[in-house]
């Protein structure tokens, strides 16, 4: 049962080490990491030309696997930036949609350029950080399947 051979807590100590890699780019954006995982689903969807009724915050929520305790505080954060805009349904008021205002837009070449240099400068092949992403995909999906247990 040593700390070291534990799956648990390299996934753990592998995510705050990313996360602080991240701390650069996150600073000069102004913005922490949860908000960078909001815009990158909103600068998805504003690529994909999604539907704006599709664009709710619960569809939000779904896809970074975040509550709406969780979600809605970081969304009014946001807001208050001038990041993103909040307005509710016109078919359903119980509906809150949500979309990218221009200074969020801004933000997605800033990133992209970041990251592009900073993945450059890992010592990692690319080929095996895809491969990694795979397997973490299948490992997640594995464990929701079947409950984390």
């Amino acid at each position: 049962m040593n700390l070291d051979r534990q799956l648990c807590f390299a996934l753990y100590a592998t995510s705050r080490a990313m996360t602080r890699a991240y701390q650069p780019m996150l600073r000069t954006l102004g913005i922490t990491y949860p908000q960078y995982l909001v815009l990158l689903v909103l600068w998805q969807w504003d690529n994909e030309q999604r539907d704006p009724g599709q664009s709710t915050v619960s569809a939000l929520g779904d896809q970074l696997m975040l509550d709406s305790g969780t979600l809605t505080p970081l969304l009014k954060r946001m807001e208050l930036q001038g990041l993103v805009a909040r307005e509710r349904g016109t078919l359903d008021e119980r509906v809150t949609l949500i979309r990218l205002k221009d200074e969020g837009r801004q933000l997605q070449s800033l990133a992209r350029s970041w990251r592009a240099a900073a993945l450059d400068q890992l010592a990692v092949p690319k080929e095996r950080l895809v491969a990694l992403q795979k397997e973490l995909w299948t490992l997640l999906d594995t464990l929701q399947s079947t409950g984390g247990k």
